[in-house]
């Protein structure tokens, strides 16, 4: 599947916590964790595990950055 976004990173599933409705997956991504919040049935569809290699691709409309 081609996509347009550029903001894609890769990393392992560390585990998740599931919703009636919604479920976040929280992503190793290089020691650093993000957490993705998705639909259950996305989970569930996928068949997302906890050390599933998956590809975080996001669209940001607000990005802050500190130094």
């Amino acid at each position: 599947m081609a996509l347009t976004a550029r903001n894609q990173l890769e990393g392992t599933v560390k585990g998740m916590v599931l919703g009636d409705v919604m479920a976040e997956v929280v992503v190793d991504v290089g020691g650093q964790e993000m957490v993705a919040a998705v639909t259950r049935h996305a989970v569930e569809s996928l068949g997302i595990k906890a050390g599933d290699r998956v590809r975080a691709v996001f669209q940001a409309t607000d990005v802050m950055l500190e130094v």
